[in-house]
């Protein structure tokens, strides 16, 4: 755990299971993720470009199910999911069930604009067409899909929380779902209170794992009231996230990132794997782990 003052950013590649042959790249994708979202808060940027900016990254890069590296659902076909809030306003824009777009944290964007929050199937990838986005096909997302493993019930989730030189917070996520999911499966990752949130009076966090429980337990919500009453954001986060299995069964677990409004980065996870990278300005270079256990040995890796 850090405390950082000036602009910090923390960003995640998906709670996960531990593949020895992934690791390095895992390590290199969040590490060029966080260097991407830094550069624009060492530049004054906002909270929510950083964010974008990260997950954008992050979507472009095959290892990680968002985006390219998107899993396939029962019938085949890539759906996913992001969403994108911002602490200054409580604004927020989400899709579900998108198809044919490379990077559905975009799409959320531009959502943000408009009255509705949460746009899904169709309609989404309707409202992406119309706005210009760039379109990918299902077969170009599911030829970058082949390296996942056909296990079913493979879950994770990419994200990133930013605090900017303003103060301001934000949070955002983008999914690929569940390898074999059913079709029009939405799970936690678009959803304010269940996935992410931020507010600036308060904190940002997003959360990765087993995504019908994290929606069960509304996860984000009970992290932002536990800040809200000063608890440290670390020990927040490893609460919430250790009622996973005592909800949604021993296979639920999870992780998740978090910013306090004072600049407090953390993180927890119960999952084999969660790629973590972080840098503040403060910090002379990004710090990159796969495992909560590499930060207690003390020092990063990459």
């Amino acid at each position: 755990m850090a405390q950082s003052e000036g602009w910090s950013l923390i960003v995640h590649g998906g709670a996960k299971p531990w593949d020895p042959a992934e690791e390095q790249a895992n390590r290199d994708g969040v590490d060029q993720a966080v260097r991407a979202g830094a550069a624009v808060l060492a530049a004054g940027g906002s909270a929510l470009d950083a964010v974008e900016t990260a997950i954008r990254t992050l979507e472009d890069l095959p290892i990680f199910n968002a985006g390219r590296g998107s899993v396939p659902n029962q019938a085949g076909g890539i759906e996913m999911c992001a969403g994108l809030m911002d602490g200054r306003d409580l604004s927020a824009g989400a899709v579900g069930a998108i198809r044919e777009v490379r990077n559905p944290i975009g799409v959320a964007r531009l959502l943000m604009a408009e009255k509705e929050v949460l746009l899904v199937g169709e309609g989404a990838t309707r409202f992406a067409k119309d706005k210009g986005v760039p379109l990918a096909s299902q077969q170009e997302l599911l030829a970058e899909a082949e390296k996942h493993a056909a296990t079913e019930g493979q879950h994770d989730t990419v994200g990133a929380v930013a605090l900017d030189q303003a103060g301001n917070l934000a949070a955002g996520t983008s999914t690929g779902g569940i390898n074999g999911q059913k079709v029009g499966r939405i799970g936690d990752s678009p959803l304010p209170g269940g996935g992410l949130y931020a507010d600036n009076h308060i904190g940002a966090v997003c959360f990765s794992g087993d995504g019908e429980t994290i929606t069960r337990l509304a996860l984000a919500g009970r992290i932002m009231a536990s800040l809200e009453d000063g608890e440290d954001v670390e020990k927040a986060i490893a609460k919430s996230v250790a009622k996973l299995p005592g909800t949604g069964g021993a296979e639920a677990d999870g992780g998740g990132i978090g910013i306090r409004k004072d600049g407090q980065i953390g993180w927890a996870h119960n999952s084999p794997m969660f790629a973590v990278g972080m840098l503040t300005s403060r910090m002379s270079g990004p710090a990159v782990y796969l495992h909560k256990s590499e930060e207690a040995e003390g020092g990063a890796r990459r």
